[in-house]
Parts: structure tokens; C-alpha cells; sequence
């Protein structure tokens, strides 16, 4: 996902703020970025796949400063780079149970009031552990829609997705996880993870791209920890 360096760029410039930032990846994510065909329910996706995807996620490794972070009830987060994509993890501690996370995870039809920018969360279909939903961002007045087919399986922890291929989306790929347990550090919490490899249609450069994804990990998961913990 990483593109190429701007041509040119002065290394003395003035850094942006983080407002100009992330007006600056906006734009990217809809201009640069900005796919050639609408999305369509009828037309399947280009491919049938460029991300890795996640089959049994496995908790997270962290040292004794993230265990800290998590203590005094911040998240911390995680980037992997890879050679055209990338991959970020987010991981949270939640006073309540897991039971009481995933009743927030699977309200779908609330999503549109707890995540900025997203308009319509749409359940389409579901059998067994598959759920395919809908989801409709509207970004400085352009519509950004895409397909996700969730493997759906509570029970054992976690949900992964990837692009349900059978319909073509506004963004290239995504592929990810949650991935909800016992905290093993604090007792009456569970812990959250939230992993999530992005692929946008067109080239971005690499400054937008890590905006935009650590805006997006900022946001990934605290809104399920403030519906919980209310």
C-alpha cells in the first residue's frame, strides 16, 4: 500500500498540524485514491484478494511498558509494513465482560451513531458463521461503499473478514479482526484487539497512508470501549 515519495519534497518545509494532516489524507483517500468504477452489488470485485488474511488470530505479545499503557487505561497500538500494504493493531482493555463487548461488536445497525463519518451499516446476509454487511462512509460529500464477509465465531473469541469479492467495493482490499478475551493482567476486563490491512484503489503516498491508518486505529476501537463501559 506504501506508494513512492512525493517528487520533490522539501525536507525543510513546516510540518502540518494534525487537522491539516488529516484534511490532507481525506483528500487523498478520495481523490488520489478515488476509484475508477462505482461500487456495485451486481459487478464482483476486480480480484478475489491481494491482503493476507486472518484465519485463527492468536493474542498479542506485549513488553511490561504496553502492559502499563494498558493499565492506566490507555490503548497502544501496533503498525506492520508491508511491501504494498499495511497492517494495524490496536488493543484495549474494557471493564466489562466479553459477552457485554460482543453484544457492541455485533450491533451493526448502531454503527452509524458510534463511528464518525459512517452513514449506513447494512446486514445483507447471514448463514452459519458468515455475515456479509454493508458499510457506506460519506467523506466530504463523496460516498465511499464497501462489501465485508465476516467469519463470525464468538465462541471461540474472535471475528475475522475480508472483502466479499462476489460485489465490487470503493476500496481495494480489507482484511482483519477482533479478537475479544479475559485481560490477563486485570481482573473484570476483557481484552480487545482490533487488527485491520487496508489496501486503497490508485497510489497514495506513504505520509497519507500512515495517517490514515493510525487515525483510523485512534478510532477503532474506543468507541466499543465507551458503549460498554457507558
Amino acid at each position: 500500500m506504501r506508494g513512492p515519495e512525493l517528487p520533490g519534497r522539501n525536507l525543510n518545509a513546516r510540518p502540518l498540524s494534525g487537522r491539516s494532516l488529516l484534511l490532507v489524507a481525506l483528500v487523498a483517500l478520495l481523490g488520489l485514491a478515488a476509484p475508477a468504477h462505482a461500487s456495485s452489488t451486481t459487478t464482483p470485485h476486480p480480484h478475489q484478494g491481494v491482503a493476507p488474511k486472518f484465519t485463527n488470530p492468536q493474542p498479542t505479545s506485549l513488553d511490561a511498558g504496553e502492559q502499563a499503557q494498558l493499565a492506566a487505561g490507555r490503548s497502544v497500538r501496533k503498525q506492520v509494513r508491508l511491501d504494498d500494504g499495511g497492517r494495524g493493531i490496536s488493543i484495549m482493555d474494557v471493564h466489562g465482560t466479553p459477552a457485554q463487548v460482543w453484544a457492541v461488536i455485533d450491533d451493526f445497525g448502531s454503527y452509524p451513531k458510534w463511528i464518525d463519518m459512517l452513514q449506513e451499516c447494512e446486514v445483507y446476509g447471514r448463514s452459519g458463521h458468515q455475515l456479509l454487511v454493508r458499510f457506506k462512509l460519506k467523506v466530504m460529500g463523496k460516498d465511499v461503499e464497501y462489501f465485508i464477509d465476516h467469519d463470525h465465531e464468538p465462541e471461540k473469541g474472535f471475528m475475522t473478514w475480508q472483502l466479499d469479492y462476489s460485489r465490487e467495493s470503493d476500496i481495494d482490499d480489507s482484511t482483519g479482526y477482533w479478537l475479544v478475551y479475559p485481560s490477563p493482567d486485570r481482573q473484570g476486563y476483557t481484552r480487545v484487539e482490533y487488527t485491520v490491512d487496508l489496501r486503497l484503489k490508485g497510489w497514495v503516498p506513504g505520509f497519507v497512508e500512515d495517517m490514515l491508518a493510525n487515525k483510523g486505529l485512534d478510532k477503532a476501537t474506543s468507541w466499543v470501549k465507551l458503549q460498554v463501559e457507558g
